[in-house]
């Protein structure tokens, strides 16, 4: 395996054996870098083979020796945010882990600029550390992300050292991520596993869908309580897809509670009481970057959400 690119420099991979693909997703998979930044270094012209640059959709066949050129980050020229409130579940010299509210989005974008997201908020906490710098300039520390409305436990690379170790733990699935999610119906199985590739939507390209040439996806589940109409779920993040748990519980039948995207109908209103996706990153298990001893971190569910399953116990008990 090829090393992880966690400073910069020269990096080379050989593209193994195997079925072809675009180049940008072997890239960013054996670098461990994000496919946005992969994409970004493409368009630059940093990645080459036999010194002519590759095109990010280029299928590259197997035995290709390529080279990635990975630029010292760029100073950050980010805003602070001091007035968004970050409430922190973890800390040491390497990581940090907060437990992000609904609403916010984690890191600028094209439709989110700077000064209102979460990475808006880490640079004005007080000490100021020194996010790392690999993943992008906009992404300072951010090793992996939350849609905007989810809720819950997001962990941050405090130094180049540590995004590394993050990113390669992510890559090899080492980090347990574990998620609550309240659905429509009953899932009839106790426990069960939705293995199903995800890619656009062909139809809506802002959607993600369950698609034959996807990329492959697991989510694991286990039935937490039952109610009438709903199912609140644990859920294992396996793979770490955009909007996977969403977009596999809707193929099964089992959409989340509230999503406005890939919900209809009773399910996309949900329950009583609720007014946002019921989606939260529960808990977190990782390997410490400095020694490797095991992290866990549980952030409890938002009063929000914990008042409409006390509503749905509620009239449980009436019937």
């Amino acid at each position: 395996m090829p090393d992880t690119a966690t400073t910069a420099g020269i990096r080379t991979m050989r593209v193994p054996d195997g079925p072809p693909g675009r180049i940008d997703r072997f890239v960013a998979d054996a670098t461990g870098l994000s496919r946005s930044h992969v994409q970004k270094l493409i368009s630059d012209g940093r990645l080459t083979a036999d010194g002519v640059p590759v095109r990010a959709n280029a299928i590259v066949p197997p035995g290709t020796e390529v080279r990635l050129d990975v630029p010292e980050p760029l100073a950050l020229e980010l805003a602070p945010a001091p007035n968004i409130t970050l409430q922190v579940v973890y800390e040491d010299d390497d990581v940090l882990i907060v437990d992000k509210p609904a609403g916010l989005v984690v890191h600028p974008s094209p439709g989110h600029r700077d000064g209102d997201t979460l990475v808006n908020a880490l640079l004005a906490r007080a000490g100021g550390a020194e996010y790392g710098g690999i993943a992008g300039v906009a992404r300072p520390g951010i090793v992996h992300r939350l849609d905007r409305d989810t809720s819950g436990l997001l962990m941050v690379a405090k130094n180049d050292r540590a995004q590394g170790s993050l990113m390669t733990q992510l890559k090899a699935r080492r980090v347990r991520k574990t998620y609550l999610a309240l659905v429509a119906g009953s899932v009839s199985a106790a426990v069960g596993r939705i293995e199903a590739p995800i890619g656009r939507d062909p139809k809506h390209r802002t959607r993600m869908a369950v698609v034959p040439d996807g990329r492959p996806s697991t989510t694991g589940y286990r039935v937490r309580e039952r109610f009438v109409g709903w199912t609140l779920l644990e859920l294992d993040l396996v793979t770490g897809r955009t909007h996977q748990i969403r977009v596999h519980l809707d193929a099964i039948g089992h959409p989340v509670a509230g999503d406005p995207v890939y919900g209809t109908g009773t399910s996309r209103r949900g329950p009583d009481g609720l007014a946002r996706l019921f989606l939260h990153a529960w808990r977190l298990e990782l390997a410490a970057p400095g020694d490797g001893h095991l992290i866990r971190a549980t952030a409890p569910l938002p009063p929000a959400l914990e008042s409409v399953l006390d509503g749905l116990r509620r009239a449980e008990a009436a019937r």
